[in-house]
C-alpha cells in the first residue's frame, strides 16, 4: 500500500450547501475541526458516522456533470444505501435532488450541484 485515502471531494458553487446536503443523506459533520483541512467560502467538509470523509471545494467556472452525456461526464458518483427508499427520495427532491433515470433495483439522481449519486434499497443481510 502506497496511501490512505483521505478524502473524496466534489467541485461545486457552494461548497457549505452542498456540504449539507449530503448530511442529510449520510448523516454526519459539516466542518468539523480537523488539522487536515481548512474550512471557509471555498472548501467545505463532511465527516460521516462511518469515518469517510467528503470536502466540496469551490470552482468559479464550475460545469455541472450532465449524466450520461459523455461531453459532460460525472468522472465519479457515489453509491447510497438507504433503508427507506421512497421516503429518501421525498426528503432528497425536497433539499434539492433531481432524479434522472430509474433503473432496476436503483435510482439515480443528481445533487444540488449536478453530481450524479445512485439510491440504493437496502439489502438484508444474514
Amino acid at each position: 500500500m502506497l496511501g490512505t485515502l483521505q478524502c473524496v471531494v466534489l467541485d461545486c458553487h457552494y461548497p457549505a450547501a452542498l456540504a449539507r446536503f449530503y448530511a442529510l443523506l449520510l448523516g454526519g459533520e459539516v466542518d468539523r475541526p480537523d488539522a487536515r483541512w481548512r474550512v471557509d467560502e471555498t472548501w467545505s467538509t463532511l465527516h460521516t458516522p462511518d469515518g469517510q470523509v467528503l470536502c466540496f471545494q469551490r470552482v468559479e467556472d464550475f460545469h455541472p456533470p450532465q449524466w450520461p452525456d459523455p461531453l459532460h461526464p460525472s468522472q465519479v458518483h457515489l453509491d447510497v444505501e438507504v433503508a427507506d427508499l421512497p421516503t429518501a427520495e421525498r426528503e432528497l427532491a425536497e433539499h434539492g435532488a433531481s432524479m434522472l433515470r430509474r433503473e432496476q433495483g436503483w435510482v439515480i439522481y443528481s445533487d444540488p450541484a449536478g453530481h450524479p449519486f445512485c439510491l440504493l434499497p437496502a439489502i438484508l443481510r444474514a
